[in-house]
């Protein structure tokens, strides 16, 4: 029953028009989702009661047997499912049902192609939820009251997936939620017994609560004259899952089928995980955990302050969504269930903060879901490389924010390197350390912007010519982690781009005797380049770590990068000046035409062409392209 004195037409957010258009024409090759999604909200509401109810059991109204309850009209065509969880009063209707308030929306429209099959993709990395109803349906009607509201505090919404929705108050006699699917013309499959029955079994066995079915007894009327050709209809309904927390039941007894629907349950996500871990801990703590591995990063990955966490249950109560003092920041991408008998029922998020028994957990979690991934990268390289491209970045927080697990992080990195035969980041640091040269006691490292610039480096000409291999580092936040990683297996980084070129072993007398040659030889010509320069360098040396550029650009080892500056920048924050040294190859032509230059202006000239050159080929950009233009021209000219 409904007010129409109350009733108001609203218009859907822009972000949720998009996205019910896209529902309807992307989704068509997956459409028994819709019942999925519908079923798992239904769960989330009465896990929300039960929690609510630990403080206020008034709430359950004396009806605590929660439970999912489907109704099918094939005369009609409509599906209804119903709950008896918390509800929603109107306001929250109209926020769930009428926003997405979710972070990574304006991302997410960004990134679609237009294309219905790569959009459907991403359509599962974003979740789909509510709004997948009208994948069947032409028009879906929500009936809804909150537990603790009264009967005429109820909320009737309506819409068919266009450009707006009603809603209006209503009388609802029962708490919680009914959704009934009108379904169009050519989805009448769904308003079938068999077909619901399969699709509960299939998406919802897992669930601890009762997803309840109709089934029907005939018994004959009494055996009299009067009433012997009539039929009697006795109605029942029937729990159709096995309504047992998927958690606590043994890995014996638990198909790989039911564990990948079980994810996408708990991260409303329809792409299966790439690889999860179930465990039970007794002892002095005791506790289950279902960790899971996500196939594809979500679009809110990079925001550090969105929702993220584990789903608590204590004593099989579920507490909250996104608990997040259960793992570390840096493995925010993995998703799962943790379900304690050594915390409060009563806990809140400030409580779990002080718990000694959260922080036993916390570690012991963080180490499971490190060697799930060394794991997952001995068994199945493939597979890991997949889960690299997606959360490898966010891997690389680590070492840095868990000194705890360093080792364990650093072991689970991986870069291109110049042995690499592709671009994939595919090369750990214990591969690394094996190939190394006999001789060899450091890590080399070359930060640069892309893969091209690094590759094209004239860092790495004399590594090149050694046969050296040498890191490549490309990631923005790489620069960042070096600033936390001073060695790994025993072996030093070394940043090939920083401070003067030591090779040690690596390089034998007779070049060490070579380049002080050199550089007695060429005292005066450093002396008139740093003259030249004036004070936009800090120092200029002679190097050794050219075969074939002229010059190029070093800096300090404490100095910050150019991959680091430009992230500051970008970000507003004032950057710390720092002057490069400047660095020239005494083996080159152009250098030997430089130090017998006698015209001084002439000479600047070149000075200024190998500066900017090297400022060029080191990722940075020219003070004044127009002036460095001229002179390049200027000096071409004089060839003529």
């Amino acid at each position: 029953m409904t007010t129409e004195a109350q009733a108001e037409t609203r218009g859907f957010e822009t972000e949720a028009k998009q996205l019910l258009h896209l529902m309807i024409h992307s989704l068509y090759s997956n459409k028994e989702i819709f019942l999925r999604e519908l079923i798992s909200n239904a769960s989330d509401a009465a896990d929300k009661l039960r929690f609510a109810a630990l403080s206020k059991p008034e709430l359950l109204e004396n009806d605590s047997e929660l439970k999912v309850q489907i109704d099918f009209d094939g005369e009609n065509n409509t599906i209804t499912i119903s709950d008896n969880g918390i509800g929603m009063n109107r306001d929250e209707v109209i926020a769930n049902l009428g926003t997405i308030a979710k972070s990574g929306t304006a991302q997410f429209l960004e990134s679609l192609t237009g294309d219905q099959q790569k959009d459907s993709q991403l359509i599962g990395q974003f979740g789909v939820g509510f709004y997948s109803a009208f994948i069947v349906a032409d028009e879906v009607e929500v009936l809804t009251r909150k537990a603790g509201d009264t009967a005429e505090q109820a909320s009737h919404w309506k819409s068919k997936g266009e450009s707006e929705y009603t809603i209006e108050s209503a009388e609802k006699a029962e708490r919680g939620t009914t959704v009934t699917l009108h379904l169009k013309a050519d989805e009448k499959e769904f308003a079938e017994s068999f077909r619901l029955r399969s699709i509960v079994k299939r998406y919802a066995d897992h669930l601890s609560i009762p997803v309840m079915m109709e089934k029907q007894d005939f018994g004959q009327a009494e055996d009299d004259e009067e009433n012997k050709d009539k039929e009697e209809t006795a109605v029942e309904y029937e729990a159709v899952n096995a309504a047992k927390a998927l958690w606590t039941r043994s890995r014996s007894e638990v198909e790989d089928d039911e564990y990948k629907e079980f994810y996408k349950h708990v991260s409303h996500d329809f792409e299966d995980p790439l690889d999860w871990s179930h465990n039970r801990v007794e002892g002095k703590l005791e506790y289950t955990s279902l960790l899971y591995v996500p196939g594809r990063a979500p679009f809110d990955l990079w925001n550090r302050d969105a929702a993220r966490g584990l789903k608590l249950y204590v004593q099989r109560v579920f507490i909250m969504d996104d608990a997040e003092q259960f793992l570390p920041l840096y493995l925010r991408f993995m998703k799962g269930v943790v379900d304690s008998n050594d915390i409060s029922l009563n806990v809140s998020r400030e409580i779990l903060q002080k718990d000694p028994a959260v922080d036993s957990m916390r570690s012991a979690l963080t180490k499971r879901a490190l060697d799930m991934l060394s794991k997952l990268r001995k068994n199945d390289k493939e597979k890991y490389n997949s889960f690299w491209e997606q959360f490898g970045q966010v891997l690389k927080e680590g070492p840095a924010e868990d000194f705890t697990n360093r080792e364990k992080v650093t072991k689970l990195l991986q870069f291109t390197t110049t042995n690499s035969t592709t671009e994939a980041q595919d090369q750990s640091l214990d591969e690394y350390i094996e190939r190394m040269q006999e001789n060899q006691d450091k890590i080399y490292y070359l930060v640069a912007d892309s893969l091209k610039a690094a590759q094209n480096s004239p860092h790495l000409e004399i590594f090149r010519k050694k046969g050296i291999e040498v890191v490549l580092m490309t990631d923005r936040i790489d620069e960042w982690l070096m600033g936390h990683l001073t060695e790994y297996e025993g072996k030093q980084f070394q940043d090939v781009s920083r401070g003067e070129l030591d090779l040690g072993k690596l390089e034998d007398e007779e070049e060490k005797e070579q380049q002080e040659e050199s550089e007695k030889a060429l005292e005066g010509l450093t002396e008139r380049i740093k003259n030249s320069l004036s004070d936009r360098v800090n120092e200029v040396r002679l190097t050794h770590r050219l075969t074939d550029s002229a010059a190029c650009l070093a800096i300090d080892e404490g100095a910050m990068g150019a991959q680091m500056r430009k992230i500051m920048e970008a970000s507003g924050q004032a950057v710390p000046e720092t002057k490069p040294h400047f660095e020239i190859n005494p083996e080159h032509p152009l250098v030997a035409r430089l130090d017998k230059e006698q015209d001084e202006e002439r000479f600047g000239d070149l000075v200024e062409i190998l500066f900017g050159q090297a400022s060029l080929a080191d990722g940075g950009q020219l003070d004044d392209p127009g002036e460095f233009s001229a002179r390049l021209n200027k000096v071409l000219l004089q060839l003529q």
